[in-house]
Order: structure tokens, then sequence, then C-alpha cells
């Protein structure tokens, strides 16, 4: 009996309360293409391209796309329109909420997005940290929104032993980097 075929992510929405200045964050920070849908209620973010195969050229898969809701008014939503408003949906109480994990490209660096990131609002949670459950490299901020994203690379050089996930060889990381 073959396995049934799984589920599939198909889209990942960011909670915010004003989509246009969200679309701007985005657009400015990691230079994504973002589409107006329903103005000023859901716009989509179309990162670009397709994923890369081993050869380093594009493959037949395009990269997901995100999308960007207003928290209010959030859609799909079946209600009837006078039952809509009441009860106002609402942001997050600054408890967890979407995390998003980015691989960064080729074509920019780590750095770059994360002070693109803070000078247009967003909180940096850290950068230079190393985790060994799956080789990376990453940094992480918070958007003016609350959303969390976890920006992603692999350091040129750093090789890991694929079942302790201890490094190997001469491997080092960058000074002053923190690893776990």
């Amino acid at each position: 009996m073959s396995q049934p075929y799984p589920n599939i992510l198909v889209f990942v929405d960011f909670p915010v309360d004003d989509v246009e200045a969200a679309s701007d964050f985005y657009r400015t920070v990691m230079g994504w293409e973002v589409e107006t849908r329903i103005p000023g209620i859901f716009n989509r973010i179309v990162p670009g391209q397709n994923f890369k195969v081993d050869d380093g050229s594009q493959g037949p898969t395009g990269n997901l796309h995100m999308g960007i809701s207003y928290a209010g008014d959030a859609r799909p939503d079946p209600r009837d329109e006078a039952d809509k408003g009441t009860p106002k949906r609402r942001m997050h109480d600054g408890a967890r909420t979407t995390r998003a994990w980015i691989l960064v490209s080729d074509d920019d660096e780590m750095d770059a997005i994360m002070d693109r990131a803070v000078a247009n609002g967003g909180t940096e949670l850290w950068r230079h940290h190393f985790w060994t459950e799956f080789g990376g490299a990453n940094a992480s901020f918070l958007d003016p929104w609350g959303n969390q994203l976890m920006l992603w690379e692999h350091l040129e050089g750093i090789e890991q032993d694929e079942e302790t996930h201890e490094l190997v060889g001469d491997a080092k990381l960058p000074d002053g980097w923190t690893i776990e």
C-alpha cells in the first residue's frame, strides 16, 4: 500500500494592523514584490523566482507566497457582513505569533537585512548565532507588528557530523558568534 500524499503548506499570513505599512516594510527590508489583492485588508508577498537546485540554477518549484493580512478583518470570513465587526479581531497580545524562516539569498547578506529591518522599525532579537540542529547561521528580528522572522544561511566551510550535529574538522565559527 502506498503512503497517502501529505497535506501541503501553501500559505502563511502575517497579521498586522496596517497592511500598506507592512507591505512597504517587506519591500524595503527583504526586497520582496508585494501585490495588493484586497486594498487595506490583504496583500500577497511574492518572494520571486524558483527554488535553486544543486547546480545553483533555478528548478521547477516556485518559492512559497505569504500574505499580509489586516488582523481586524482577516479573510476569508464567512460570517455575515453585519457580524464581522463583533467581536472585533485584534492583534496578538504580545505572546508568540507567526515565526517565518527565510533562507538568505546569495545576492543579499544577513547583516544587511538585519540593518534594514532595524532602520525600518523592526526589533533585533539576535545576530551571529549558529544552530547545530540544522547546521545554519541565523539571526532574527520582529517586524513592527510583532511577527518574528528567522534569517537562515549556511556558512562556507562549516561541516557537521550528521548524527551528532557536532562541528567536524577545522570548522570554526567567526569570532563573537554563539552556538547551540
